[in-house]
């Protein structure tokens, strides 16, 4: 088959993009609100973008309480969804209201970064410490606005729990990472096997 994605609908029962473009790692963004409220939200729309200097992005679709957060404070913290966390990574996902943390919803604790205010999820394999260096909303071909935001983000600090450290290597493998499919699939992680560019 093939569609017109701009001018056609697909006939399926559901939009088959998301599944397309997958698997994506799940931005598990927590972030601190001024007033001092922990925000922890997961995001389906989240990547490396960049290295020296280390970078990420996430898209929110809509104005959410993590965007407000790092709009007023400039931080957030990319927590590593490891297979372990797949029921609190969910719980965070209700919409609740600003005043509300989802770290109480999910049954998670907070733990203090080091370089941001933002907190990390206490117990995750690994954590990238953010700062803000651009906020994004996307346009269409058209040039419209979409009700789209995407945070591009510096790491300025990364941590590790040791436990997951083997042979000076992040474990991948022991960490295993949750990641997002289409629809409302999700994958634990596969099979590891090495391989070289060609010279």
């Amino acid at each position: 088959m093939f569609y017109d994605a701009i001018r056609e609908d697909h006939g399926l029962a559901h939009s088959p993009f998301k599944a397309l473009v997958a698997p994506r790692p799940i931005g598990w963004i927590s972030t601190r609100s001024p007033g001092g409220v922990d925000n922890l939200a997961p995001y389906s729309f989240f990547n490396a973008v960049a290295s020296r200097p280390d970078m990420v992005m996430f898209s929110s679709a809509g104005r959410k309480d993590t965007l407000a957060n790092i709009e007023a404070t400039g931080e957030f913290v990319c927590n590593y969804v490891g297979a372990g966390f797949r029921d609190a990574m969910n719980a965070s996902s209700a919409g609740a209201p600003a005043e509300v943390s989802e770290f109480a919803l999910a049954g998670l604790e907070a733990e203090e970064s080091a370089l941001v205010s933002a907190p990390r999820v206490k117990g995750v394999a690994a954590a990238l410490e953010c700062r803000s260096t651009e906020v994004l909303e996307l346009k269409d071909v058209e040039g419209r606005p979409c009700d789209h935001f995407m945070v591009i983000g510096q790491v300025v600090g990364i941590y590790i729990d040791d436990a997951y450290i083997t042979d000076g290597r992040f474990d991948i493998v022991k960490a295993a990472p949750l990641t997002r499919l289409g629809y409302m699939d999700y994958a634990n992680f596969g099979t590891v096997f090495e391989m070289f560019r060609p010279r």
